[in-house]
């Protein structure tokens, strides 16, 4: 029988300043089940629990999918709404951003769906669960304010905010409105306020454009770096690693080009991490479109699996499934890293899986609840 550990008891005691989660012994062939193991299989950084028409599970059915197989989870749903445009798809009502030619809108109400389902959950599930602020426009200056009105509205709730997007494929053109820019000190407002705060961002930001042009430099690695040097106090997790579902790996280069592109996208990461002008920068591994890149060739492999071994603390795994009715899908994407998990140190594979999560989203209820104490007048 699964056995609850020592931090969850103290975990439940703890109700004005949860820092530990649930914990049951749950051992799992190929992934070791070391002496500091909770048992789960993995944490998830990254979940939608509704789609891009703000449908989804009720709440109570999502913390059964999550079972005795994912310990914790961030808790969060999609900032966009997809118009449905009688003159675009007629009697079709399209529930996902390529099934129409209709504009997206940003949806501020998700964050008070997603707070209100948050405080249905008894105490002890909701220690299993990160709510992150998503409602918010990246290019709107007010933004900012936005953020600060749901933490004073829902306090005890938030731990950080993100999934947010700045540039995606397909994505960024169909968003009504400005578009959303690196470069745009709306999002340094927001970075700021976060790093005051304590919340940790998780941003999706593309690193390069589709169908790239080979043997340059990624459109927007040169301002993702920028940003990061901007913001040296904020807790920054870089979804997918800035790929996506045509934005591909800039692969190794044995002809003339720029110094960037004659890297491999695992060479660029390692850069990155390498460099303390970026230890606030982590990195999210979730998206089966990641994975599919992770384990496209051997080389390739042995390449990723050397990239989390030398970077075991900055990298966490997550599922990005999209209102889940149960648990198929993210098992699935956790199969797909079982190549790469497997030939990892159980102390890296561990740290991705599970303790990187736990870490950073502990340290970050801490500073949220503390900043809360000192704003929040109620």
């Amino acid at each position: 029988m699964p056995r609850r550990s020592e931090g969850v008891r103290r975990a439940a005691s703890a109700i004005l300043c949860p820092l530990l989660a649930a914990s049951i012994l749950w051992p799992r062939d190929g992934l070791s089940a070391t002496g500091d193991d909770d048992g789960y299989l993995f944490n998830d950084s990254h979940v939608h629990l509704t789609n891009y028409i703000q449908e989804g599970p009720d709440i109570r059915d999502y913390i059964a999918t999550m079972g005795n197989k994912i310990g914790r989870s961030v808790l969060f749903g999609i900032p966009l709404q997809q118009t449905w445009a009688y003159a675009n798809s007629g009697d079709y009502a399209p529930t996902y951003y390529l099934q129409s030619d209709a504009p997206l809108y940003y949806y501020s109400f998700t964050d008070a769906f997603i707070a209100k389902a948050y405080l249905s959950l008894p105490l002890e599930e909701r220690l299993r669960l990160d709510p992150m602020i998503t409602g918010f426009d990246p290019a709107d200056m007010y933004g900012v304010d936005h953020i600060r009105r749901v933490l004073e509205t829902f306090p005890g709730v938030f731990t950080g905010i993100g999934e947010f997007t700045i540039h995606k494929e397909f994505v960024s053109s169909k968003v009504a409105g400005n578009t959303a820019s690196l470069t745009d000190p709306a999002l340094d407002r927001i970075l700021d306020f976060a790093g005051k705060a304590g919340l940790l961002v998780l941003m999706h930001s593309d690193i390069d454009v589709p169908f790239a042009q080979p043997n340059m430099e990624p459109i927007y690695l040169k301002q993702t770096k920028e940003v990061l040097r901007r913001h040296p106090g904020t807790t920054i997790i870089w979804a997918h690693t800035g790929l996506g579902r045509v934005v591909r790996p800039a692969e190794a280069q044995a002809t003339i080009g720029g110094p960037e592109r004659n890297r491999g996208h695992v060479e660029m990461l390692a850069e990155l991490l390498a460099d303390p002008a970026f230890k606030h920068l982590y990195l999210d591994i979730s998206w089966d479109e990641l994975a599919k890149y992770a384990i496209a060739s051997p080389e390739i492999e042995e390449k990723t699996v050397a990239l989390f071994n030398r970077f075991p603390d900055r990298f966490l795994f997550g599922t990005d499934v999209v209102a889940a009715t149960d648990d198929s899908n993210a098992m699935r994407v956790f199969q797909l890293w079982e190549p790469i998990f497997s030939k990892l140190t159980p102390e890296t594979s561990l740290a991705i899986r599970k303790k990187n999560y736990e870490r950073l989203f502990d340290a970050a209820r801490s500073r949220v609840r503390e900043w809360e104490k000192e704003h929040v007048k109620s």
